[in-house]
């Protein structure tokens, strides 16, 4: 195996380059919070996982010049396409707490989420981490990694994703279109409540000034909201595997349409 490597080191940096570069754009790994070492690490070992079959493939790989730095760039950019449309997903799930955040009292509330490495309200650093947990526990790593990444190498290259730009325009509008779209499905419940909630206040406030109200309003609706989120907690980790497993089939779906392979 290990002269097989160093006989094709073109083809297998390569490959490193396009699991590095996944890595450090995919959602939970691309955090500070994991270490550069461990980023290394992991991407040498899927490479080295998944250099058998992709050297089967008979990759016309150039000899080392520059041809074979644009096509090295090429697979990078490859990675972190996979990696931004994965990132588009679990925005998703942020987007719906922000959605919410300002209704319910927490406007100002906006912490450090590591994950979205972003200024996060904090109702959408709480889904975001629910999220995580959605990904780990329907075994998203091993659909991200030991599948998405064969197939992506089994069906997609740097000339081909070239040649497909207008098809990956239409794959990151879909996405962008999905994000608002799931994001305002998983934050309906506890948005439509907060309205009601605002309208009586308002509506009881009009009927009887002397009594204030608008002081109380925001203890209610916070109550309210995680009164909601509690019920519709279940309800919504259902939702967060179909929007994981309708995104892994989308770009799945991408790379089959692109590479020319039958579904």
């Amino acid at each position: 195996m290990l002269d097989s490597i160093i006989n094709n080191s073109g083809i297998f940096l390569l490959i490193f380059g396009r699991v590095v570069a996944l890595i450090m754009t995919t959602p939970i790994l691309s955090s500070s919070a994991v270490s550069r070492v461990a980023k290394i690490a992991l991407g040498g070992f899927t490479a080295f996982a998944v250099f058998p079959t992709v050297n089967s493939l008979g990759w016309n790989v150039p000899a080392f010049g520059l041809e074979y730095v644009f096509l090295l760039i090429g697979e990078i950019m490859i990675g972190i396409v996979t990696g931004f449309f994965v990132n588009m997903v679990f925005a998703t799930f942020s987007s719906a707490g922000q959605f919410f955040s300002y209704q319910m009292g927490f406007g100002a509330s906006e912490v450090y989420d590591t994950l979205a490495q972003i200024e996060n309200p904090l109702m959408g650093q709480f889904l975001n981490l629910a999220a995580m947990f959605v990904f780990l526990q329907v075994d998203g790593f091993r659909q991200l990694f030991l599948g998405g990444v064969l197939r992506s190498f089994q069906s997609l290259n740097a000339p081909l994703l070239m040649a497909a730009r207008d098809n990956f325009l239409m794959l990151v509008l879909k996405g962008l279109t999905g994000l608002f779209l799931n994001g305002l499905v998983i934050s309906m419940p506890v948005i439509v409540t907060l309205f009601l909630i605002t309208l009586a206040t308002g509506l009881l406030s009009k009927a009887a000034p002397q009594i204030n109200l608008l002081s109380e309003g925001l203890p209610v609706t916070i109550i309210v909201s995680f009164v909601i989120l509690f019920l519709s907690m279940p309800v919504m980790i259902d939702l967060f595997i179909n929007i994981l497993n309708s995104g892994y089939k989308t770009l799945q779906d991408f790379f089959i349409y692109v590479g020319g392979i039958d579904g």
